[in-house]
């Protein structure tokens, strides 16, 4: 099933992805969806329709959650998660950094993920236990470095916005670290971290359509995952504060999340 699956999803992304890139630089509409700012534009709408033709003709009885439609309310232990443009505001303004993601969840744990980046035709495949690729190339966190200054990307939810503690702890990471990175495309910094391009990934609070396949990606490719606790991860939660990182850099990270939660 998963093979079928892994073709559906590569097939469905790279025909989205083509979709939105022809409408880069063009678009004829574009609208706000929410309080916070999110845009939506045609290419999310059409990128998604296409997509989910594609999951609904291979395996109609599945439940699938996406971005703009919802969830199509499916009892099954199989969950689609679908964000056909991650950087919707990126694309809006001509910034290009965004790209399509597609997950498929067991029992709330993702087995596998497609994310495409459109403009550089970069496909990065992964399946649980198989290992992460790109455009058919294996990748993986190259071997662990002392860290002085790190890499840092930040992600958060929509509806963190300013709240006290986030600000508190951005702030820390931002002075604490070489450089911290926020993107408006999450899917693209997990594959930054996957490359070995970041050194680790704070989420602070994100739970939506685009999570789980980075998320995969970076756990086969090997770093760990924890939560602000130190706790591994081990599925979808609805409240995702996480660490990412290589194994041996997992204590800085804890240590750093943890100071910069208790400045004053």
């Amino acid at each position: 099933m998963l093979k079928l699956a892994k073709e559906v999803a590569i097939a469905a992304a790279y025909e989205a992805g083509k979709a939105i890139k022809e409408r880069f630089g063009a678009l004829s509409r574009i609208e706000e969806k929410d309080e916070h700012g999110d845009l939506v534009t045609e290419a999310d709408t059409l990128a998604e329709s296409i997509i989910l033709a594609k999951i609904q003709g291979a395996f109609p009885e599945h439940r699938i959650r996406s971005e703009e439609f919802g969830d199509n309310e499916n009892k099954s232990e199989w969950i689609w998660l679908v964000d056909p443009l991650d950087g919707t505001n990126n694309f809006a303004v001509g910034l290009p950094v965004f790209a399509v993601s597609v997950t498929l969840m067991h029992h709330s744990v993702p087995v596998l993920a497609v994310i495409y980046e459109p403009l550089t035709d970069r496909m990065y495949t992964v399946v649980e236990g198989e290992g992460a690729a790109c455009n058919g190339k294996a990748i993986a966190m190259p071997a662990v470095k002392p860290l002085s200054k790190a890499r840092v990307g930040w992600i958060q939810g929509h509806a963190v916005q300013n709240a006290e503690d986030a600000v508190r702890l951005r702030h820390y990471i931002d002075v604490s670290t070489k450089r911290m990175l926020r993107l408006w495309a999450p899917t693209l910094q997990w594959c930054m971290l996957a490359r070995g391009d970041l050194d680790g990934i704070i989420v602070y609070n994100s739970d939506g359509e685009d999570l789980y396949s980075g998320l995969l990606l970076a756990q086969e490719a090997g770093a760990a995952i924890v939560d602000f606790e130190g706790n591994p991860f081990t599925g979808a939660t609805s409240r995702p504060y996480l660490i990412a990182s290589h194994p041996d850099h997992t204590g800085y990270f804890l240590t750093m999340v943890r100071t910069g939660m208790r400045q004053s």
